[in-house]
């Protein structure tokens, strides 16, 4: 039986010793712990040796909980950026438990943005964690994988679809993605009959610290657990190596196993999960406000109480709406000035100022230059402002497009989960 909350009946990876990248949190934890009930030794070679201010788990944590689970760990520091350190970790676990028949690179560095907001060293960063390491990674275990009697290699990137939509929005990221599948191409190949090779991928987004930097506040009822990768990867692990060349994604690998009912895995069963990727019109001719209902050199601030409220479109109602619940302590903490440039049928230019004195919003240009610049389509606009659309799940479907401070669009979803019972 699969899922993580019931009985496993067979260890077939006791003493199996698993090397896995970035194992202090997240994904990678959750496959060592699942591999730790069977008895199995990990080997948990991530970067994390004191505590992090905003990320949860050590290596010595993790560590701890493999222990408990039933297994036995092996902490090593190790940045999959130096060479040297990776070389340093395999050769401890080899004299420590004798060899290595498993890896798995689920290290991997994120940056959703556009060609020219990715700074040259957020560049470096993926190249360099997500292909480089996974390939140095893999370089110095094969030797010492090749001597097992059921080795694999799971890297944790993604079918590898060259349709444009999965590069547009974050190209940088996206090519960095690809490089850890096409070392399963490669390297399946070249090894095949030796080592199995393959890819695992999640159907929907799960539920990470990664997760919650990039989308915020409530982005985990969207989500499922990390106990559905980990599911995943048991089945692969414990094939036989001619099993070997394959892009799985998590949910249908599991239904063909039997696995049935996936609400288990759903941080809100209720709601449905999010699927997991990776100068607009002046109209609005009808609906744009009179100036006796405006003020502000943006051109529009939406005066709170209006009685033309009533009457106005989603988009006007949305920022009049926004204008009304303007704070110092909205300002004080977000200290941004926010730009939409909306398509459709209610098209045109509105922003938000959380910057100058006590805050203003409404149409036309923000009275300082935006921070922030945002094109979509209105409808979506209201959908996002209404919590019926996360916008990180909104960015990386494309329907979002974001230009300037990212750490600033971040926190105006904190601003969002506030309005939403007013919207």
């Amino acid at each position: 039986s699969l899922p993580s909350t019931s009985l496993i009946t067979f260890r077939k990876l006791a003493g199996c010793t698993l090397f896995i990248t970035g194992a202090s949190r997240g994904i990678g934890k959750a496959i060592a712990l699942k591999a730790a009930k069977d008895g199995a030794n990990i080997v948990i070679a991530a970067k994390t040796a004191e505590p992090h201010p905003t990320l949860p788990g050590t290596i010595y944590t993790a560590a701890a909980e493999i222990e408990a689970a039933g297994g036995k760990a092996l902490p090593c520091i190790v940045n999959v950026r130096e060479e040297q350190q990776i070389i340093n970790a395999v050769e401890k676990a080899v004299k420590t438990f004798g060899g290595i028949d498993i890896l798995v690179n689920n290290a991997s560095a994120i940056s959703l943005t556009g060609t020219l907001e990715t700074e040259t060293k957020k560049v470096n960063l993926m190249m360099d964690v997500n292909v480089r390491g996974t390939y140095l990674t893999s370089k110095t275990c094969l030797p010492h994988l090749r001597k097992s009697r059921n080795p694999h290699i799971l890297n944790l990137s993604p079918p590898m679809n060259l349709n444009p939509m999965w590069f547009k929005n974050h190209c940088a990221y996206t090519i960095s993605k690809y490089g850890m599948s096409m070392c399963v191409l490669g390297m399946a190949e070249e090894f095949r009959g030796e080592v199995a090779v393959n890819a695992l991928w999640p159907k929907t987004a799960i539920h990470t610290a990664a997760m919650d930097m990039l989308g915020g506040s409530g982005i985990e009822k969207q989500c499922r657990k990390t106990d559905i990768l980990a599911d995943a990867a048991y089945c692969i692990l414990t094939k036989p190596k001619s099993f070997t060349g394959n892009f799985i994604i998590d949910e249908d690998l599991l239904r063909e196993e039997g696995v049935k009912d996936f609400d288990i895995y759903a941080i809100a069963p209720e709601l449905k999960t999010c699927l997991f990727p990776v100068g607009a019109s002046q109209a609005l001719k009808e609906e744009k406000l009179s100036r006796s209902q405006h003020e502000g050199t943006g051109g529009a601030e939406v005066k709170r109480g209006s009685a033309a409220a009533k009457a106005l479109s989603p988009v006007a109602e949305t920022f009049r709406v926004i204008q009304g619940s303007m704070s110092e302590e909205y300002v004080r903490t977000t200290q941004g000035v926010f730009q939409f440039e909306l398509s459709g049928d209610e098209g045109g230019t509105w922003y938000i100022d959380l910057k100058t004195k006590d805050g203003s919003a409404g149409f036309g240009k923000p009275p300082v230059t935006a921070d922030v610049v945002m094109s979509m389509s209105s409808a979506d606009f209201v959908k996002m402002f209404t919590g019926k659309l996360k916008p990180t799940l909104a960015f990386m479907s494309g329907k979002l497009k974001i230009k300037g401070n990212m750490a600033l669009a971040i926190k105006l979803e904190k601003m969002l989960s506030q309005l939403n019972s007013k919207l």
